[in-house]
């Protein structure tokens, strides 16, 4: 299967530090690795509604048509490999990034796509850029992404680090530019949560 690449991008502005470290890891991809790029911000989602356990309509849902929905549903389905790009907005997803995940659970109440099973065994990394440098503060968003992946289970290539909090900064991240240069190259394992581990 020919790899293709969404890149989910969850800042509030365009071209940030997390774009950008993003965009220098996918540089490094073959020239045969397609590369789909969504910025969140242009194809808007509203609030979340969980309708698992209201009793007054049913738990499955129609699969969604002609929207910004339906959109990201079809480029996640279409993905063998899903990035999330989105900056450390207090320690973790920035808003949009969160709700563009919690359509995954809308998405798994749509019986004809199986979504747990069709994402099962693609791969989901992440690219962030925080002020810190202390990288620890990032492990809330590292978290979310693992168990994330783990719940399919997908496989996970872990969270491209940077530092920046002016737009460019990352650029003089020379650590983080070293990385991004073989991020990719990596064979992702099989997520797992923490308490499967031995």
């Amino acid at each position: 299967m020919t790899r293709k690449f969404l890149f989910v991008l969850g800042s509030a502005r365009a071209d940030g530090n997390s774009e950008t470290l993003a965009r220098q890891a996918a540089e490094q991809l073959p020239s045969d690795v397609e590369q789909r790029w969504l910025h969140l911000a242009d194809h808007p989602l509203p609030d979340f509604e969980d309708r698992r356990h209201d009793s007054t309509r049913p738990r499955a849902r129609p699969r969604p048509v002609g929207d910004n929905e339906a959109l990201l549903l079809d480029a996640t389905l279409d993905a063998t490999d899903i990035v999330i790009v989105s900056p450390l907005y207090w320690y973790s997803l920035s808003a949009t990034t969160k709700r563009y995940l919690d359509y995954w659970d809308a998405w798994l109440e749509v019986p004809e796509v199986d979504f747990k099973n069709a994402l099962g065994g693609r791969a989901l990394w992440g690219v962030t850029a925080l002020a810190h440098s202390e990288e620890e503060v990032a492990e809330p968003l590292i978290g979310t992404l693992n168990h994330t992946a783990a719940f399919f289970p997908m496989r996970f290539g872990g969270v491209l680090l940077g530092n920046g909090s002016r737009p460019g900064n990352v650029l003089d991240d020379s650590g983080a530019l070293a990385r991004a240069k073989t991020f990719f190259a990596q064979e992702p394992p099989l997520a797992r949560y923490p308490y499967d581990k031995d």
